[in-house]
């Protein structure tokens, strides 16, 4: 692998996190890549004629943004880094990412999900390798390096 441009890292913030965030962080070095990390806030399943609630998801985030900043600053990363938190579906912000920041390379975690979860929710992870114009790179959870260290927020 090399020669990458821009590498997008899709993040949820959850125990994964950590493992890909160095991957991504290893590729775009070796590469001199910029590296943009996008957390998406998803939308909540709305009940019909409920209006939706605009404050909550404003604070879901800012607050990701700040963890996503502190999650950078403890990389030390030798590259250009760029958080962009959004609001919606993963798997369209995630694509429209792709686009927006000419992305040629997209890492980020699978969730292992299996059986009826995976049938119901589907896996987001497997939609953006079905649909990305570009290669995705996935980091299976099970594969976490011991060796790593955790940053605690």
């Amino acid at each position: 692998m090399g020669g990458y441009k821009t590498i997008l890292c899709p993040i949820d913030l959850g125990p994964n996190t950590d493992i890909t965030l160095e991957t991504a962080r290893g590729l775009a070095e070796e590469s001199g890549a910029k590296l943009v990390l996008l957390h998406v806030v998803p939308l909540p399943v709305e009940v019909v004629g409920q209006p939706m609630l605009v404050e909550p998801l404003s604070y879901a985030q800012d607050e990701a943004r700040a963890r996503i900043k502190h999650l950078a600053r403890g990389l030390k990363l030798k590259v250009a880094v760029e958080v962009a938190v959004v609001i919606g579906d993963p798997v369209r912000e995630i694509l429209n990412a792709i686009e927006e920041y000419k992305a040629d390379l997209v890492v980020m975690a699978t969730h292992s999900r299996t059986g009826l979860s995976y049938f119901f929710l589907g896996s987001v992870a497997a939609r953006i390798v079905r649909d990305s114009p570009v290669p995705v790179l996935t980091v299976p959870v099970h594969h976490r390096r011991k060796n790593l260290t955790s940053v605690v927020i």
